[in-house]
This record gives structure tokens, C-alpha cells and sequence, in this order.
């Protein structure tokens, strides 16, 4: 199934990429929204940067030690 997901993943972002070729954005307001596939590029490593700091909040802000409320 895991690997099932993984193939459905990896043919949406090569379709996504495909397809920004072909339908590019109709009403920049940036010299960057020009580029063919930037949109792609931006909501790709957008999605990881958020995935990375959500981890490392998680991490150092919000997980305590396993012996946080044994302590007293």
C-alpha cells in the first residue's frame, strides 16, 4: 500500500511539473511568476519547509523528557 502511495505521489508531482509547461500563469504580478513551472517548485519546497520546522517546534519546543512529571 506504502509503496502503491509513494508511485500515486511521485506520478502527481511529475504531472504537476509536466503540466506546468503547458498552462503557465496567465496574471503574473512577479518577474518570477513568469517561470514555467515555478509555482510547482514554490508549493514543493514551501510544503518542506513548513514539514521541517513543524518537526523541529515539535522537537525542541513542545516534546518534554519521559521523566518530566517524575520529577518532584
Amino acid at each position: 500500500m506504502i509503496i502503491k502511495l509513494r508511485y500515486a505521489l511521485w506520478i502527481s508531482i511529475a504531472s504537476t511539473f509536466i503540466l506546468g509547461f503547458f498552462f503557465p500563469n496567465q496574471h503574473p504580478h512577479f518577474w518570477w511568476q513568469k517561470l514555467p513551472v515555478f509555482d510547482v517548485f514554490f508549493g514543493f519546497f514551501g510544503c518542506i519547509l513548513i514539514i521541517v520546522f513543524a518537526k523541529w517546534v515539535g522537537h525542541n519546543w513542545l516534546m518534554k523528557d519521559r521523566d518530566y512529571y517524575d520529577r518532584n
